[in-house]
């Protein structure tokens, strides 16, 4: 940044003010809070974390000095609950993110899918093509069954998420197929499940390495040397893994400005 575009010191100290001014409105909000989910508490939290990033930025590119501190914006953070305090019908979000790992596996997945079905001509055919794959094998099982096999279709899990939201009364059919996740207010969720490969656990210590060291030197079902010719063998059923990802639990007593 140039000299002439840096802000001055009278700036600066204007902004360190500004932050002083929020953290006395932020316990003075505490202070009063009417429940766990005030607003003025949540407004106050916003202002002061606008504020420390303002500040922060600005001691930055006059003094290239940071603050010792960092307050999360209000993104990180589900809004307070606004539904109603007895929700009658709740409409549930899903989000999974799936790399495709082993398209060959999944080719294979759906072609027997596709076998089985007498009724089929050559007209519908869909395995030959990874999107027509895709599309035959979540349209044979359902989303959760998918989630539990993902390994034995050539998927690699990455993030989901869950939001549990309420509504006033139960949708009409066919209301918002258009545009399914169009009417999602976060300020309605009454809870949210995320799973990450961010939660996962470090190694603790040395056993906890060797234990990783160990359950690499199995053998890799998916070596090529292990199936002859083939990749895989397409008639076998693979058998998943007995570990469970880490699941991190969103609510609202959690991540929230206090």
């Amino acid at each position: 940044m140039s000299d002439a575009a840096q802000p001055t010191a009278a700036e600066v100290r204007a902004a360190a003010e500004a932050v002083k001014t929020a953290l006395d409105r932020h316990l003075a909000a505490v202070e009063r809070r009417s429940g766990e989910d005030d607003p003025d508490v949540y407004d106050a939290f916003n202002e002061l974390a606008a504020a420390a990033e303002a500040y922060d930025e600005l001691l930055y590119d006059r003094y290239d000095e940071v603050t010792p501190f960092e307050i999360p914006g209000a993104e990180d953070s589900l809004p307070p609950y606004q539904g109603p305090a007895e929700p009658t019908a709740l409409s549930v979000l899903i989000r999974r993110d799936y790399a495709v790992a082993e398209p060959q596996r999944l080719l294979a997945q759906a072609a027997r899918v596709e076998a089985a079905d007498e009724d089929a001509t050559d007209d519908d055919r869909q395995a030959g093509t990874l999107p027509g794959a895709i599309g035959l094998l979540f349209g044979e099982f359902e989303a959760d069954e998918i989630a539990s096999r993902h390994k034995e279709f050539g998927l690699e899990e990455g993030d989901s998420t869950l939001w549990v939201t309420a509504l006033d009364e139960p949708a009409e059919a066919g209301e918002w197929l258009e545009a399914p996740f169009d009417q999602s207010d976060p300020q309605r969720v009454v809870c949210r499940f995320d799973v990450s490969a961010v939660f996962d656990d470090e190694p603790d210590g040395p056993e906890d390495l060797e234990d990783l060291e160990d359950a690499d030197d199995g053998a890799d079902p998916a070596d090529p040397d292990l199936d002859g010719e083939l990749d895989y063998d397409p008639d076998e059923v693979v058998a998943l893994d007995d570990d469970v990802d880490d699941v991190e639990v969103v609510d609202r007593k959690r991540g929230e400005p206090a």
